[in-house]
């Protein structure tokens, strides 16, 4: 740690020197004390969740008068319900294995030396992220089971919302006999705390964005804290002139339209040209239905005439948009390849998926994409923790180091080696004294 930064006077700064601490204390700890503060936790939010919820109403008063949109403020609002799920996730997450300690790999050397690597907490993690009061409790409660130390700092609409959960959380820790400061909201509602947090590299030991592509960007590019990129969802769909194309049309609706505000919905689909006279019409149909505007190629706005379809031609923008709404671009290619050439250039490096009927094809497919999740024949919204069996995730990582894919507990881990002899010394020629 620099001595600027063990000396600096400032609010930031303050709370993550006090994270370094309780940090120290979280890691060693059993996963029975871990997981009886979970448990503390969920009960309190359950117990206070009418301190919270007046808290929140204050938070979406104020987003309402600023003319916010209602799909936005339905993420941000918080009910007893939504706080009594938010406290069975905190529970379901004491119930995971704890990776802290897990061998990853352990043998003994030839000359007896015993070699481990073993699973660590990351330290303290710093979590930057938009209007979903829910991620304060998903992020403190997974940073807690795996040893770490968290700083939370959510935008400035849920200020009041994360204050009152901060504090729950906290007292309920600090009654379980964990320190306080384990969670901390980061203070101040302004940039200025953000860029400090950014900038505390000794202190945090991984920031961690959650939002749109500018919150990412940037903190990907202003911190000097290691980033873990949780990117944007440009996911494409690809039918294949194998496909069964009843099977390509309800993987095509649930990957767009079962939620369209998500990373892992679909924003792009691809049809081989084998299959689009016969595939677009009942696609068009199904997405129309579903109130879906299709931004097409040619060859989709020829495919569209005459349907009650909503189709308007595509643009460059269009292949590398991240809609997160009722849209979705469309294209027909000529090939396999082709459509992979096309991903390659516009994808998010989130998820794709093939339909196919063909084994030849799905390899090929999933040799030559590169994105954190190829799926065959299934949809684009399977792209996460709890789908995968992981409990829960703190993101999705669309970087290839340290973590790719959905982020679960063992990804908020680094390893160490523990090495053990029985008085080794390495066998290197002792050097003489006087050059004799």
């Amino acid at each position: 740690m620099s001595s600027d930064l063990a000396t600096a006077d400032s609010p930031v700064l303050a709370v993550a020197r006090r994270a370094r601490e309780a940090a120290a204390e979280l890691a060693p700890l059993p996963r029975g004390a871990k997981d009886a503060a979970l448990r503390a936790v969920a009960d309190a939010l359950v117990a206070r969740a009418a301190e919270i919820t007046a808290a929140n109403a204050e938070d979406v008063e104020r987003a309402r008068a600023a003319g916010t949109p209602e799909s936005v403020i339905d993420r941000l609002a918080l009910t007893a319900e939504r706080i009594a799920a938010i406290a069975a996730d905190v529970r379901d997450v004491a119930g995971l294995p704890d990776p802290v300690g897990e061998v990853l790999r352990g043998y003994t050397l030839p000359n007896g030396l015993d070699v481990r690597q073993v699973r660590v907490p990351l330290g303290v993690v710093g979590i930057i992220y938009e209007a979903r009061p829910n991620v304060t409790v998903d992020a403190a409660a997974l940073c807690l089971k795996s040893g770490n130390a968290v700083l939370l700092r959510g935008s400035a609409s849920a200020y009041r919302s994360n204050t009152a959960l901060v504090a729950v959380v906290r007292d309920a820790v600090e009654a379980a006999g964990l320190p306080a400061d384990a969670v901390q909201l980061v203070p101040g509602e302004s940039r200025e705390s953000v860029r400090e947090l950014m900038r505390a590299r000794g202190l945090v030991d991984v920031l961690i964005p959650r939002g749109g592509a500018s919150l990412i960007r940037t903190v990907v590019e202003g911190s000097t804290v290691p980033v873990i990129e949780t990117g944007t969802g440009n996911c494409h769909v690809y039918v294949d002139a194998a496909a069964d194309l009843g099977m390509a049309v309800g993987i095509l609706l649930n990957s767009k339209a079962q939620r369209v505000s998500v990373c892992n919905a679909a924003e792009t689909l691809l049809v081989h040209q084998d299959v689009a006279e016969e595939f677009l019409p009942l696609a068009l149909a199904a997405l129309a239905g579903a109130g879906v505007t299709v931004h097409g190629d040619d060859a989709v706005l020829k495919a569209a005439e005459g349907s009650a379809a909503t189709v308007v031609p595509a643009t460059d923008e269009d292949w590398e948009a991240e809609y997160l709404s009722y849209d979705i671009a469309a294209a027909v290619v000529p090939s396999l390849d082709a459509a992979v050439a096309h991903i390659r250039r516009w994808t998010s490096g989130h998820t794709e998926a093939i339909v196919t009927g063909s084994q030849a094809a799905a390899r090929r497919f999933t040799r030559l994409v590169d994105s954190t999740t190829v799926a065959v024949n299934a949809s684009t919204r399977f792209t996460d923790g709890g789908e995968f069996g992981f409990g829960a995730e703190i993101g999705i990582s669309t970087q290839k180091l340290h973590a790719r894919g959905p982020m679960g507990l063992p990804e908020l881990t680094s390893t160490k080696y523990i090495v053990t002899g029985d008085g080794h010394v390495r066998g290197e020629a002792t050097p003489t004294v006087g050059g004799a």
